[in-house]
């Protein structure tokens, strides 16, 4: 077309309607659909505004993240995972809101505060394997996803794991393998692992898990009883199998489900 309009070799009427059919092309290409735009930015800026609520807060308690509060590397993926598919429909307008909220069967989708702290926390690496305790949505295995080699999820409650499942899969998370069990006895088959992550309160930390974090490894659980104070806590091996804990914030999470012993 670009040739026979260059060699100006075609009569006039035909050169005007392949100019416009060029024009038509041209403006069919450069223009998005405005419905896919508007879906696509929908939840963008409430994204964002999440994420500096979560700096916000950092600030507020600088001594929990550190210097330089959490890594820019957790809020980038903050900024991208879609937290609002990730939430029941019904809640969806509070899916970036900085709160827990509820999924079903006695089930919670973490605060993002809290879920961008333990996270940063971990101190994960791309060639890391993460094992988590406690799936949920699906929510901390999306995020933990770009940042590591791959992640080991456990839920105990089948309707949520399979859900969870599928909605990994779905969204391309294709790093994180999924599991059915009792995640007080880890994954040994999925292990040894460089970083663990607990998403349910326990009232210790779970020797199997101990056992499954490599020397060098750290473990974020929050540790406490259903009724009384919970604290975020920080287990770290060291290269000669030590064990050191440390205790950062209160928390309040659902109580770590058990299965039939």
């Amino acid at each position: 077309m670009f040739r026979d309009l260059a060699d100006n070799k075609l009569p006039m009427g035909r050169l005007l309607g392949r100019l416009l059919h060029l024009i038509v092309l041209l403006a069919l290409v450069g223009t998005p659909d405005k419905a896919v735009v508007a879906q696509q930015d929908r939840w963008a800026e409430p994204r964002a505004a999440m994420v500096r609520t979560i700096q916000a807060y950092t600030k507020l308690q600088p001594e929990v993240a550190g210097p330089g509060g959490i890594s820019r590397a957790v809020l980038d993926v903050m900024g991208k995972v879609p937290r609002h598919r990730f939430v029941p429909e019904r809640h969806k307008s509070l899916a970036y809101a900085d709160r827990p909220l509820p999924i079903g069967d006695g089930q919670t989708i973490s605060q993002p505060f809290i879920v961008a702290l333990m996270t940063h926390l971990l101190k994960a690496r791309p060639d890391s394997t993460v094992l988590e305790i406690g799936t949920g949505s699906g929510y901390q295995a999306a995020v933990l996803s770009p940042l590591v080699k791959s992640v080991c999820t456990i839920e105990i409650i089948p309707r949520l794991g399979e859900i969870a499942a599928r909605r990994l899969k779905d969204l391309n998370y294709d790093n994180v393998q999924t599991k059915i069990g009792d995640g007080y006895f880890g994954w040994p088959e999925c292990g040894p692992f460089d970083a663990i992550i607990v998403t349910a309160a326990a009232g210790h930390v779970p020797p199997p898990l101990v056992k499954q974090l490599k020397p060098g490894g750290r473990m974020v659980i929050p540790v406490g009883s259903v009724f009384g104070p919970q604290f975020l806590t920080l287990v770290e091996k060291t290269t000669d199998n030590r064990i050191k804990t440390r205790q950062f914030l209160p928390v309040r999470f659902v109580p770590l489900t058990r299965g039939q012993e």
